[in-house]
């Protein structure tokens, strides 16, 4: 009997094989056990009520104001903020871009990345103590800008780094000036990075839940959904962490294809 299962052991270690594919096992465990499984729950705990099948929960959030108005307000939040870190990124990017030590100052603006975003949020709470300053939703789009900007520089960087000086030298040869050669050839050339720091922005800008409320008790629709399920009120809190969801998809494919398009032309 021994004999056997030792036979069948070895025959099982020689047909095994060392391959990328068994590196993979890991990772597609981890994926069904932390990401998979949480939202299947989600999505059965949303057409879940009383212990049956039921759309109640889609019922009672569309009766709730408040998690809908909060809803409008954290893409107001998204959009002012993402708009200010393309308005404050876009110009530091391109001057580093020119420089020879831009590699060295984007990694300087980097590094507050390495630390945990709570703690910089509370860093940044206690300077506005210390200033005096009122909390409220200008504090939270300023602490959203500071914690979200290298997502908008890095990528920006990177575009523009990699574009070729030979188009804007060509365009100033053909008699175009400064203004002329950027709207014309560096700024169309540098949309993939915007729209890469626009996802990088807005998608988790629209999502946070810890900022708004250290920054200034703003409740945006990421605290509602945490509050929901601080309370018990599963379903509804599971409805809303869909509709969440969508909203990140669709923006998701939204900026993909717009990326692939205005890739595509440029190519053209």
């Amino acid at each position: 009997m021994n004999k056997s299962l030792t036979l069948k052991l070895k025959k099982a270690a020689k047909g095994f094989r060392l391959t990328r594919r068994v590196f993979s096992f890991p990772y597609i465990a981890f994926m069904l056990i932390f990401v998979v499984a949480p939202l299947v729950l989600i999505l059965v705990n949303a057409f879940i009520y009383g212990n049956k099948l039921s759309l109640q929960n889609f019922v009672h959030l569309a009766r709730d104001g408040a998690s809908l108005n909060t809803l409008w307000l954290s893409f107001l939040v998204g959009i002012i903020t993402t708009f200010s870190c393309i308005v404050i990124g876009y110009p530091v990017a391109y001057i580093l871009s020119k420089q020879t030590s831009g590699r060295l100052i984007v990694l300087l603006f980097i590094l507050p990345m390495w630390v945990n975003f709570l703690i910089r949020t509370l860093a940044t709470r206690a300077v506005f103590h210390a200033l005096d300053v009122r909390l409220g939703l200008g504090t939270v789009i300023f602490g959203m800008i500071y914690n979200y900007l290298p997502f908008m520089i890095l990528p920006l960087h990177t575009t523009l780094s990699s574009i070729d000086k030979s188009y804007s030298e060509a365009a100033a040869d053909l008699g175009a000036d400064g203004i002329t050669v950027f709207m014309q050839v560096t700024l169309p050339l540098s949309i993939p990075g915007i729209i890469s720091g626009i996802t990088m922005v807005f998608i988790p800008t629209i999502s946070t839940f810890a900022i708004s409320q250290l920054l200034g008790g703003v409740h945006l629709f990421g605290d509602s959904i945490y509050t929901k399920f601080i309370y018990g009120s599963y379903g509804v809190g599971s409805v809303m962490s869909l509709i969440m969801l969508a909203f990140v998809l669709i923006s998701n494919v939204f900026i993909n294809k717009t990326n692939k398009g205005e890739v595509s032309k440029n190519i053209w």
